[in-house]
């Protein structure tokens, strides 16, 4: 008569404990994912804010409006660019960057924002939802967050956020200041 061969109870239930203690340890690296996509996705607006603002520098400094204190750069190059702007995409332009407001930013990098105040806030009356929300009611500062992100929290005395403050140029020859924070993705 044969011997069958099998696993016994004790085998089981230690490959199963030692199965729990591995997913235990391995799962806190899987579990902030969305966190960790939002970061990359506020780095990844950071990159798409200083390139474009990058090239419209340049044309403004073509125009020779690098220096002034209002202006506009025409993107597509489709009008001559003046003072105000004088074509839908004509980027306003602040010592040859980007100004801080909605139509700024839309223009010179081609993405569509909603306004509000936070990145819970209602899409607009007779606006189409955006990934974006900005609030640039700050004269020479404008607030972005990605629709859906955490809050501002304030948590045992350190701010949570997932958030962009993209600040215009001052004066002359200074360059915009571009904030993250993505602490709280």
């Amino acid at each position: 008569m044969k011997r069958q061969q099998g696993f016994t109870l004790i085998e089981l239930v230690v490959v199963i404990i030692i199965l729990g203690i591995l997913a235990v340890t391995a799962a806190p690296k899987f579990i902030n994912l969305q966190g960790d996509a939002r970061a990359s996705t506020i780095q990844g607006m950071k990159g798409a804010i200083q390139g474009a603002n990058s090239l419209v520098y340049s044309k403004a400094a073509l125009l020779g409006i690098e220096g002034a204190d209002t202006g506009s750069v025409d993107v597509l190059g489709n009008t001559v660019a003046g003072t105000p702007a004088t074509a839908t995409d004509d980027v306003p332009v602040v010592y040859g960057y980007m100004a801080a407001t909605k139509a700024a930013l839309e223009k010179g990098m081609d993405v569509k924002f909603n306004t509000g105040t936070s990145p819970s806030s209602a899409v607009p009356s007779g606006e189409d939802a955006a990934d974006w929300i900005i609030d640039d009611t700050t004269t020479g500062s404008a607030t972005i967050w990605q629709r859906g992100a955490p809050a501002d929290v304030t948590t045992t005395g350190s701010e949570a956020s997932c958030k962009i403050v993209y600040k215009q140029a001052a004066s002359a020859g200074a360059l915009p200041t571009i904030t993250v924070t993505d602490n709280g993705c």
